[in-house]
């Protein structure tokens, strides 16, 4: 079964330097219809202008995952971290027992484009951690690479639950498959681009929740799509 979540109906924040879009519930954007799916808690797509930024502000008890879609956001946190993310990076912070962190756009003349997530973690009070890695678009093209999840032995990025997300760059009448172990759940989102999933067609910030499927076979449409999935308990 797949449930799509339109582009055109997710919540909106919009001001000065900040465009974002939530698949869920999110600050002021109440939805008690999408709050979340299985752990999955937050899907924001945000263009960040150029100079603009999240100043300092607190995260705890969540697992925080950012791609890079385009441009560069300037990253520092309480734990001493001072990092860039660039296009085909992931970034990966175990909030845990807390942390303060601000995120900037790196470029005073172009917007910074990325997809944050977060996901309930599988206990509260962990030790606040961060990690960060590029995921060459070469390496994903026409196929799903895990970039983070439980347990890091394939070279993604370690969470603290039963999940995972993949990232592909399918071309036009490229495909990629994902096998959905029983009594699991998927969400499909589409960063950029055009792609069908078992058939229904996605468009850039589209999503689909899919349940009782055992497999996943996406098809790119347009010449790029950027999709991401995420295989949930």
């Amino acid at each position: 079964m797949i449930t799509v979540r339109p582009a055109s109906e997710r919540g909106v924040t919009k001001f000065g330097w900040l465009d974002s879009r939530h698949t869920f519930s999110f600050g002021d954007y109440r939805d008690p219809k999408h709050v979340h799916f299985r752990t999955l808690r937050v899907i924001n797509d945000d263009v960040v202008g150029a100079g603009g930024g999240f100043d300092t502000h607190p995260h705890r008890d969540m697992e925080i995952i950012t791609v890079m879609l385009e441009g560069e956001l300037v990253h520092r946190d309480s734990m001493g971290h001072q990092e860039s993310l660039k296009p085909g990076e992931v970034q990966v912070m175990t909030a845990g027992s807390g942390l303060l962190h601000s995120e900037h756009n790196g470029s005073a003349s172009e917007p910074a484009h990325l997809i944050q997530t977060w996901i309930f973690p599988e206990a509260k009070g962990l030790t606040p951690s961060y990690a960060q890695r590029e995921f060459p678009v070469g390496a994903r093209r026409d196929r799903l690479v895990r970039v983070a999840g439980k347990g890091n032995g394939d070279g993604a990025l370690p969470i603290n639950q039963d999940a995972a997300l993949y990232l592909s760059r399918l071309t036009a009448g490229g495909t990629a498959t994902h096998t959905l172990a029983p009594g699991r759940g998927a969400w499909v989102h589409v960063a950029a681009g055009e792609a069908t999933v078992n058939g229904t067609t996605l468009r850039a910030g589209d999503g689909a929740a899919i349940e009782d499927e055992a497999t996943i076979t996406l098809n790119g449409v347009a010449p790029e799509t950027d999709v991401l999935l995420f295989d949930l308990a």
